[in-house]
């Protein structure tokens, strides 16, 4: 009886730590979206740091073929940016190490040396990885919602 015991506890507090770290992971990787997004607001660009030191491989809003993006090019610049994010759900795929969010980005925006986009309305998948205690995106998919629309930056082909 005792051995059962002990061993309830120890299954119960494994869990209950598993539990604390998809906690912290989803904790901190919506804090990672939302400063970014804040960020982007406040200077009209992107972060390079938002990307991991590999790049990502994405889909954008606008359609188009995958397109890599490398550290380097990871900064988009805009005119205007006013896109709020919300509904933003994580799910941890391995405690501290890996994550994935599902999101909405809704406003305006208008791209440098491309056209105003007055309703802005995409679902966003992101595959963040910690690197060097920082949470990165690996991966995005940008897809916009019926009666909105995706940016005018159309990636034509696929780049290795």
């Amino acid at each position: 009886m005792k051995l059962l015991v002990t061993g309830m506890i120890a299954l119960l507090t494994v869990c209950g730590t598993a539990a604390l770290a998809d906690e912290a992971t989803e904790q901190e990787v919506l804090q990672t979206i939302l400063d970014s997004n804040a960020y982007a607001k406040e200077t009209n660009k992107g972060r390079r740091e938002d990307y991991s030191k590999d790049g990502a491989v994405e889909f954008w809003s606008s359609g188009g073929m995958m397109k890599k993006v490398s550290y380097d090019d990871a900064v988009g610049e805009f005119d205007e940016y006013n896109v709020d994010v919300f509904h933003i759900k994580v799910t941890t795929l391995v405690p501290g190490q890996a994550a994935v969010a599902h999101y909405y980005a809704q406003g305006t925006m208008k791209p440098k040396g491309a056209p105003r986009i007055p309703n802005y309305f995409t679902r966003a998948t992101q595959v963040f990885v910690k690197e060097d205690g920082a949470w990165k995106i690996r991966s995005s998919h940008w897809s916009a919602v019926l009666g909105g629309s995706g940016t005018s930056q159309t990636s034509l082909q696929e780049e290795d």
